[in-house]
């Protein structure tokens, strides 16, 4: 998959979904075959070959995987993955292929610029940075409680989701507008607010 690849075509990335029932058990007795979802042994081989010398730089909050995919070039002779990874630093976009058979990594690119669909970590370390901003975070604790009746017990409570925000002030940086859900069903307006990952802090938005 190109790096500049739609969101919409890689949204499947932001959770992994394992098929259940009598197809997925027979695929389990048996190697998989090209056109096959990846299995979860797949994943974290794949996981763990493209971080693979990025450990320091993950522990330190500047690089993280984002998700893993298959790889359908058809050209490949070996069932591959790909891997992509952010690097918030210096706001590049990482993709390693991995093969699968070795547990090596076979390509690497990266650009600049370009932007993949959060991931479910995106959203919870943006949840965070939304509780930690000192003017907006007493108001969605605030609101929280209001709708649930109780307090806020951490980010991880918060039912949030996320777009890329591509825009002024973040057309270098990974950001994050945030949609959060209260208990009810009612939104929070955040309409004007992003996460920058890249930063590690929340911006209001002007317009």
């Amino acid at each position: 998959m190109a790096v500049g690849a739609t969101t919409g075509a890689l949204l499947w990335g932001h959770g992994l979904w394992q098929r259940s029932g009598p197809e997925a058990a027979q695929r389990a007795q048996r190697a998989p075959e090209p056109g096959d979802p990846l299995t979860p042994q797949e994943i974290a081989a794949a996981s763990a070959a493209a971080t693979s010398g990025f450990t320091e730089h993950m522990a330190a909050g500047s690089l993280d995987l984002l998700y893993v995919e298959r790889d359908d070039d058809k050209a490949a002779t070996s069932r591959r993955a790909e891997a992509y990874l952010y690097d918030y630093a210096h706001d590049r976009l990482i993709v390693r292929t991995v093969d699968l058979g070795t547990s090596r990594i076979v390509a690497e690119r990266a650009a600049s610029g370009r932007q993949a669909p959060p991931s479910q970590r995106e959203e919870a370390r943006a949840a965070v940075l939304l509780l930690a901003d000192p003017k907006l975070g007493p108001k969605v604790r605030q609101a929280y409680a209001t709708a649930a009746g109780h307090r806020l017990g951490s980010a991880a409570d918060l039912h949030l989701q996320s777009l890329i925000y591509p825009r002024t002030p973040c057309e270098a940086h990974r950001c994050l507008q945030m949609f959060v859900r209260l208990p009810g069903g009612r939104w929070l307006d955040t309409s004007r607010i992003v996460a920058d990952l890249s930063a590690k802090k929340i911006r209001s938005l002007e317009w």
